[in-house]
Formats: C-alpha cells, sequence, structure tokens
C-alpha cells in the first residue's frame, strides 16, 4: 500500500473505484428521472417564491424571482445533475454515497453568488428564499435521480456455459 500515490488515495477516499459492480440505469429511468426532476423543481421554486412573496411582502416582485430569471439558471442546474448521476454510477462502485456527497458540496458551492450579492445589498429574506430554492433543487434532482433511475444489480452471465453456471458437483 505504501506505492498508492495521492490520487490513489484519494480517489480510494471517495469511493472512486472504476470498478462498479452494478449496471447502469436505464435510458427510461433516466429520461423519467430527468422530467420529474425538471418538473419538481422548477414548482417548488415557484411555490418557495410564492410562499417567501406572502411571508415578506417586501421581496413581491424581486428580480431573481422571476420564473425567467431562475428558471433557465434551475433547468441548467437539474440537467448537469442528471447527465452527472450516469457518470457516477460508471465511476464508482457506492455510486449513492458518492453521488450524495457531491450534490451537497455542489450545494454549498452554488450558495456563494448567492451570499455574494447578499455582502452586494440586496434584502437579506430574498436571498433566504433563493438559498432554500437551491436546497429544494438538490432534494427534489437527488432523490428522484436515485430512486427513479436506480443502480441495477447485475445479471448472472447468460452466455457461460452451463458448467459455469450450474456446475456438477463432484463424484
Amino acid at each position: 500500500m505504501a506505492s498508492d500515490t495521492i490520487l490513489e488515495r484519494s480517489l480510494g477516499l471517495l469511493k472512486v473505484d472504476f470498478a462498479p459492480t452494478h449496471r447502469q440505469p436505464s435510458t427510461a429511468s433516466l429520461v423519467l428521472a430527468t422530467v420529474v426532476s425538471l418538473v419538481g423543481s422548477l414548482a417548488l421554486d415557484a411555490a418557495l417564491v410564492a410562499i417567501g412573496e406572502a411571508a415578506f411582502p417586501s421581496t413581491k416582485g424581486y428580480v431573481h424571482f422571476r420564473f425567467s430569471d431562475y428558471s433557465k439558471l434551475t433547468i441548467i442546474g437539474v440537467v448537469i445533475a442528471c447527465v452527472a448521476w450516469p457518470v457516477v454510477t460508471r465511476i464508482s462502485s457506492a455510486p449513492r454515497w458518492l453521488f450524495f456527497r457531491l450534490a451537497i458540496v455542489v450545494t454549498l458551492v452554488l450558495f456563494l453568488p448567492d451570499l455574494y450579492i447578499l455582502k452586494q445589498g440586496q434584502p437579506a429574506k430574498a436571498v433566504v428564499v433563493l438559498l432554500c430554492m437551491h436546497l429544494a433543487i438538490a432534494l427534489v434532482t437527488y432523490n428522484a435521480l436515485v430512486r427513479l433511475a436506480p443502480v441495477r444489480t447485475r445479471r448472472r452471465n447468460q452466455y457461460a456455459p452451463a458448467s459455469e453456471v450450474n456446475p456438477v458437483p463432484p463424484s
């Protein structure tokens, strides 16, 4: 083990082993999960904006609460996550473990622009709603992907010789 490089050890800690023991999610399940992620995220964003404007009337009409403003960014983020899931399932034998941690890291990174606009003087109440929107999108997308497009167990090799599939016990 002393000959392991830092890269190999880091990949090992992240469970990136390029040796999945499962089959990939089906294309149909990925399409379904993507549609559910997009529709669910946009619907939840709209609901959070409505709740935010009702709870904080001073935020009504806030520029980042326009559907045309947040929907573009939501769609881009969800599509990136939906492309990332099958990549993660190909490089890790523990894809849900890795994808969950990636979702947390990405969500925290996506908080940075909101915190920046807060520092620049944007209304704190509106920024809190934006942060909640990021969390909601992450929750919807992660759950849709790992539940609707799960990795599949490997099938037995259907082309293996019968002696390998059902070995004859020694006499």
